[in-house]
């Protein structure tokens, strides 16, 4: 069967027994799908629940052309769980879903169709639409995307390097050789674990494939409903969430920076995110305290501007 595979949906999952029931139903549904060779892999990152049971008795029922696998990642961190996937992968499309994420019918079929339309793309992401446990805040709307929702219309779009914009990890597809050819083999960014607040490492690999010259798409016909907790909308999450994204910046905002120009670009970046830091505090001052978007927006330009400085210190530069 997987003698000629073309696409691996890859799903790195941390204790997501409650999780990957829905998106494995969801998986078992798609259409149009009769003329791919595909196959499924769950990652199990060091889970500590009963994520290995429930694959197991889902491989014990899966009477599907497509395979469903399971391998174990040792290494907590998504970095580690999806470079394990594409170790494993059999597919020259790998399709990666967080075990939150819900695909719509036509996901892999639609992602299919749009490697041969775009042969050029070495990655591309889907439109995500959130499915909010509560209700966000009214401005919410300003940091949502850093939740991984991408609702950037209804027509297929370029990321184009100038604009520094790319999409998440999150239903995105990567061909299998451009991961291979452009990834380094050891990334400073790994993703959130304990004692550890980085995160952004799917904008480290994005940037690589980048600069290997591979354009980066965003497909809207691949279509994925996020769902997003209470404890996700709570201080206590987004503030060191936000942190994490700001601490990591400097890694991601210089990958494709040419060496000689790092120090003007470096100068650029400390001066720009001060000039935010002290805008900011000029407009919320007396509301950072009551409004939660606000709060996380000034963490966030603060992370960044002391991001080189922390990377440094921690001895992050020392890993590559």
């Amino acid at each position: 069967m997987n003698e000629n595979c073309e696409f691996t949906v890859a799903i790195p999952t941390y204790n997501g027994e409650k999780r990957l029931p829905q998106l494995l139903d969801a998986l078992k549904n798609q259409v149009n799908i009769e003329n791919i060779n595909w196959e499924i892999i769950v990652v199990d990152n060091n889970s500590t629940d009963n994520t290995a049971k429930v694959i197991e008795n889902y491989q014990k029922n899966w009477h599907f052309p497509y395979p469903l696998k399971y391998c174990f990642e040792e290494k907590q961190g998504a970095a580690y769980a999806r470079g394990h996937a594409v170790k494993e992968a059999k597919g020259e499309l790998i399709g990666f879903l967080d075990d939150d994420n819900y695909p719509v019918s036509n996901w892999v079929a639609a992602a299919y169709v749009f490697s041969k339309i775009h042969p050029q793309a070495g990655a591309y992401g889907s439109q995500i639409h959130p499915e909010w446990e509560v209700e966000p805040p009214k401005n919410f709307h300003r940091v949502a995307p850093f939740l991984a929702i991408t609702e950037r219309g209804n027509f297929p779009l370029l990321y184009e390097p100038q604009k520094r914009l790319l999409p998440p990890s999150a239903g995105l597809v990567i061909r299998r050789q451009t991961w291979l050819e452009s990834i380094p083999k050891h990334s400073i960014l790994t993703g959130r674990v304990y004692n550890n607040m980085l995160t952004s490492e799917d904008l480290e690999m994005l940037s690589y494939i980048q600069k290997a010259g591979w354009e980066i798409w965003y497909n809207p016909e691949m279509e994925i409903y996020h769902k997003i907790p209470n404890f996700r909308l709570e201080p206590e999450y987004l503030i060191p969430f936000f942190q994490g994204i700001g601490l990591s910046r400097y890694v991601t905002r210089m990958v494709n920076v040419k060496p000689w120009n790092k120090p003007i670009i470096f100068l650029a970046y400390m001066f720009n995110d001060l000039r935010k830091i002290i805008l900011h505090l000029l407009i919320y001052r007396t509301k950072l305290r009551s409004d939660l978007v606000a709060a996380c927006e000034i963490q966030l330009f603060i992370s960044s501007f002391i991001s080189p400085f922390y990377l440094w210190k921690n001895g992050y530069f020392n890993l590559k």
